[in-house]
């Protein structure tokens, strides 16, 4: 057996794609760094029984990665991580808006225009506030909290004109001020220089987000969401802390994981969307929504795998049965598109080198 692991546009092995390698040697299961640029990349592709390529939002990533998975999936039918399923409305919170009400899955309520007049009708009859997204984006950073009809003219003008860079909003409550550290500012433009001198690209986003404009429903009085992470039989959990004074969780930093905290009612959910949806993996955030019920907030295939085998004590399987221990996502992972059992290494003994 031969597994292919693509490497990012760069060619770095990053800190994930190094942990599946090392899970595969342990295993004895032979794998292959491969990248599309690569002469002979479809020649190696043939040759293997599986292909990896946990892509992020970035769109250098996401170029790549939807243009080659469908290919290699579909037509070469080579099994892949992540496959059609589970990946095609990643990263783009429209398509994860219609796929889940399709099948009627609690998913908070929102309102998406691709025209500007019908936005603007729309918007002179909304209940303030509501919350604006851009489709792509992580951490909170598209992410804006509406008040006034005023706020949402200007953002529906701006989507239908010029267009919104990423973590860049025309307003001014956004986590890039919320969260503003001078020495991230000035280390990121450092690095911009660096790379502008080096003749290599300055951003890794660069797509503008225009032609639509989508608002959510605000639900007050949630001071955290939860994140449920599905991978087969298998089933992960974080409470995750609002900002200080803000209505945000994601990208705060301010995690638990006690298992105590977390309200079964999410995992139980989470394994039977997983399981009616079949995909290999797929983090749910959660909230409650004005009745207390569970509604989902957003979805993604991917998130931060090293966080959950270094800080969660365990994970619940479809029972919902605690299982102590610490065990990394990719080793499910693995074990989903293999389809079979694997061992894992001890990371804490021999710990995976971060690369940034």
């Amino acid at each position: 057996m031969r597994i292919a692991i693509h490497l990012s546009p760069s060619r770095t092995a990053s800190q994930e794609f190094l942990t599946y390698e090392r899970i595969l040697q342990y295993n004895q299961i032979e794998s292959v760094r491969v990248h599309i640029d690569d002469i002979d990349f479809w020649d190696k592709i043939k040759e293997c029984d599986a292909f990896v390529f946990n892509w992020h939002h970035f769109d250098d990533q996401k170029q790549i990665a939807t243009t080659i998975l469908p290919v290699i999936e579909n037509e070469y039918q080579i099994k892949c991580f992540p496959d059609y399923k589970t990946s095609w409305h990643y990263d783009d919170k429209v398509k994860q808006y219609y796929l889940l009400k399709k099948y009627n899955i609690p998913i908070i309520e929102s309102w998406i225009f691709f025209n500007k007049s019908d936005a603007l009708n729309w918007l002179s009859t909304a209940k303030f506030p509501v919350v604006f997204k851009l489709k792509s984006g992580a951490g909170s950073l598209n992410v804006a909290l509406v008040r006034t009809f005023s706020e949402g003219r200007k953002l529906i003008l701006k989507m239908f004109t010029s267009g919104a860079h990423y973590g860049k909003l025309p307003i001014k409550d956004t986590t890039a001020s919320v969260d503003f550290n001078l020495y991230k500012y000035a280390r990121r433009i450092l690095g911009n220089v660096v790379r502008k001198i080096k003749e290599e690209g300055r951003y890794r986003i660069w797509a503008i987000n225009m032609g639509y404009v989508m608002f959510q429903k605000f639900i007050p009085n949630n001071f955290h969401d939860t994140r449920i992470i599905v991978i087969g039989n298998h089933a992960y959990g974080e409470k995750r802390l609002n900002r200080e004074n803000d209505f945000r969780a994601s990208g705060g930093g301010r995690l638990i994981f006690d298992k105590e905290e977390i309200d079964l009612q999410f995992v139980k959910l989470a394994f039977e969307i997983s399981k009616k949806m079949k995909f290999q993996s797929m983090a749910y955030d959660f909230m409650y929504d004005v009745d207390g019920s569970p509604v989902i907030c957003e979805i993604s295939y991917t998130f931060p795998h090293q966080l959950f085998y270094e800080k969660c004590p365990g994970h619940w399987d479809e029972n919902l049965v605690w299982h102590e221990g610490n065990y990394s996502p990719q080793l499910f992972e693995l074990e989903i598109l293999l389809g079979t059992d694997l061992l894992q290494p001890d990371f804490f003994k021999n710990p995976i080198p971060k690369v940034y």
